[in-house]
């Protein structure tokens, strides 16, 4: 995995560029508690870096997903739609969210890397 970390709490997956993995980190999935929905973006959709991809309800409260780079929806991850709660059990893992082609992969260095996002995520 080539992960980068956005300061939404957004993880992204690099190593497959022309499908760039997408989903929230522990510490977003953590804040969240139980997930109870997740509203994905629509495979073919463009969106730019930054722009709402999708929600993830939970019992505390709704949280927007936002695009760590920007690209075309090319797959979501159908199993949270009959088990949400895959975002809290393996968010980093059989949790992701969406695939996405890169438009911009330069967009990447805008990103942080695990040890500066763990710093970041600490005080947040």
């Amino acid at each position: 995995m080539t992960l980068k970390f956005s300061r939404d709490h957004e993880w992204i997956d690099t190593a497959h560029q022309q499908a760039a993995t997408v989903g929230i980190t522990e510490h977003a999935q953590d804040a969240l508690g139980d997930v109870v929905f997740v509203d994905l973006p629509e495979v073919g959709t463009t969106l730019a870096q930054g722009a709402v991809a999708g929600v993830i309800e939970s019992v505390k409260a709704a949280a927007d997903v936002y695009m760590p780079v920007s690209g075309e929806i090319i797959e979501v991850n159908e199993a949270l739609r009959a088990d949400p709660a895959l975002a809290n059990s393996d968010p980093m893992g059989a949790g992701w969210l969406f695939k996405v082609r890169m438009a911009k992969p330069e967009e990447c260095d805008t990103l942080m890397d695990a040890p500066t996002y763990t710093a970041f995520s600490q005080n947040t």
